[in-house]
């Protein structure tokens, strides 16, 4: 299946960027970028689905079909911890869900591995915040969630805005600039569809694909 994914992601994405400049390895081999006058992005494929059985999680491509990132959860359901590994299996990002009198989840992202449920990390610094959009507490419906460098800031520093389920999102700064962006990628091969199970994740150059990458885990905790 994996396999089968990477041609995929090849031939999907040798049709997308067909009219594009020559595709350019990004530093780190964490995707391949395209673009003119400066405005270059990183274009990766997401899977919604572990490479191992056992476990559930993503699988994430780039589009020379290497792995990436990948994320496996042995623990199922809804957890309390999520661990977003490189393609060699390293931890690079550690998100933690913290729940405010039981009404939303807040999430905290760290970087690196930082032990299972945060119990005794009190000397580890996140470094950013995500928090789930209340319908009684803000008025624009197309925000999905807030993101925050500090938990004391009164001002985000982005939000993601769109329709998680629909696979239709963009990663917003203060300056309204998009950043980041979930798209749909509808692939008929074979006779086989994926739907939204596999997707795009298209990254500006400025902005780290490995945290837009966990934003990804953190919307599907939070609207699937």
């Amino acid at each position: 299946m994996f396999l089968f994914l990477k041609s995929l992601s090849r031939s999907v994405h040798d049709k997308e960027h067909q009219q594009q400049p020559e595709l350019t390895k990004t530093r780190g081999g964490d995707g391949c970028s395209s673009g003119a006058g400066g405005d270059l992005c990183t274009s990766l494929t997401v899977w919604r689905k572990s490479l191992l059985v056992t476990c559930t999680g993503f699988t994430v491509i780039d589009c020379s079909g290497n792995l990436v990132y990948r994320v496996d959860n042995y623990m199922g359901g809804r957890p309390k911890e999520l661990v977003l590994m490189d393609g060699k299996g390293t931890s690079i990002l550690t998100m933690k869900r913290c729940k405010n009198l039981g009404l939303i989840d807040n999430w905290v992202i760290y970087e690196g591995e930082v032990g299972n449920y945060c119990t005794t990390v009190l000397s580890e610094k996140p470094v950013f915040y995500v928090k789930k959009r209340i319908n009684i507490l803000y008025t624009n419906p197309n925000v999905l969630a807030y993101i925050y460098r500090r938990s004391s800031d009164k001002r985000y520093a982005y939000t993601i805005e769109g329709s998680y389920s629909h696979r239709s999102c963009k990663v917003v700064d203060k300056r309204k600039r998009v950043v980041a962006e979930i798209k749909r990628k509808d692939a008929m091969v074979g006779g086989i569809s994926f739907g939204v199970d596999v997707f795009m994740l298209i990254i500006k150059a400025e902005f780290d694909p490995g945290f837009a990458m966990a934003l990804v885990l953190l919307l599907d905790q939070m609207f699937s």
